[in-house]
């Protein structure tokens, strides 16, 4: 079970939210200020904050900040209606991982929150293994028997993230907002050159395929010698 958590003092707001986030199944747990969600640190585990900036008591900035003090590294996401690119600034500064202004879209809330766990759960595994093949986040290399092939951090991130759904279709949107970011202004083209680099890295490989969807854009396939993830 994944627990969330939503600290804004927006009772309304925050009840919203929970509606759509219980909706595609998360756990929802619920706070008025930062100095309430500091107590269920205390008694559950949190896999993931959704903060308001303005708050009484302990804002998301100070909350943000409090956590990554703690050596809590989980994802946390902002929502404000300040929207300045020194309030994002800020945000970003005290060790937030993604940042949206007021009003928010409960729809694209889910898709960033699927997308900031997903990347927090690939980096938190320092090895996976597909058949005979072993990806190390820690050097970045991908290791097949006695073939040892480095990658670039985006390359990796884009190979893992590919290989975490085997035959699932990405979207070149999809898999600039899961490796690059929501707020990155690469143009999602960049997605076709790190593929045909990582195609031209991994031509030895046999384990697994990165495969073209005409119009849409890449799946991984896992091929007979190859286990999933």
């Amino acid at each position: 079970m994944t627990n969330i958590l939503i600290v804004e003092d927006n009772t309304g707001l925050r009840r919203l939210l929970g509606i759509h986030l219980r909706r595609v199944g998360y756990e929802v747990l619920e706070a008025g200020s930062g100095t309430e969600a500091l107590a269920y640190f205390d008694r559950m585990p949190i896999h993931l904050i959704i903060a308001d900036v303005m708050m009484p008591e302990m804002d998301g900035f100070e909350l943000t900040k409090t956590v990554r003090a703690g050596g809590c590294d989980i994802p946390v996401l902002i929502i404000t209606a300040r929207d300045s690119l020194e309030d994002k600034r800020m945000g970003f500064g005290t060790g937030a991982d993604d940042y949206m202004t007021k009003p928010v879209d409960p729809e694209e809330l889910i898709l960033r929150v699927e997308a900031l766990l997903r990347r927090y759960n690939m980096n938190s595994a320092s090895t996976v293994s597909v058949g005979k093949c072993t990806l190390n986040a820690d050097t970045l290399q991908v290791s097949c028997g006695d073939t040892v092939v480095e990658l670039r951090r985006m390359e990796y991130l884009l190979l893992q993230t590919l290989l975490s759904s085997p035959m699932k279709i990405f979207t070149r949107q999809m898999l600039m907002d899961s490796v690059w970011g929501y707020d990155s202004e690469s143009d999602p083209r960049t997605v076709d050159t790190h593929v045909k680099r990582l195609r031209e890295k991994l031509a030895d490989i046999e384990d697994f395929s990165i495969i073209t969807i005409r119009g849409l854009g890449y799946k991984a396939v896992i091929n007979k010698s190859g286990n999933n993830l």
